[in-house]
């Protein structure tokens, strides 16, 4: 490495706004943050769906869940006969 053009990399402090202290080393210096790992919402278990608007409930109306769909689709098919059979014999004749 060349002398004199690299950065120093000191020990540093990173405050996340829930209180949590890393003590690392940076460049930067002490930084502050506004979430961290500790209080990060994916990271503790307590993320929820934020229904804006709406659009949860209307996207569900507008599609449906897969179950749904894919049951209500089932039986109509069972139900129509097959006309490529009677297609195919006819065409033999």
């Amino acid at each position: 490495m060349k002398k004199g053009i690299h950065p120093e990399y000191n020990p540093a402090r990173i405050v996340c706004s829930c209180g949590n202290v890393i003590e690392t080393r940076s460049t930067v210096g002490d930084m502050s943050v506004e979430i961290c790992a500790v209080c990060h919402p994916f990271y503790t278990g307590k993320q929820r769906l934020v229904d804006t608007a709406g659009r949860v409930e209307r996207f569900k109306r507008k599609y449906g869940s897969g179950t749904e769909s894919e049951a209500e689709t089932e039986p109509e098919a069972e139900a129509q006969p097959e006309p490529e059979a009677e297609s195919g014999a006819e065409a033999a004749s």
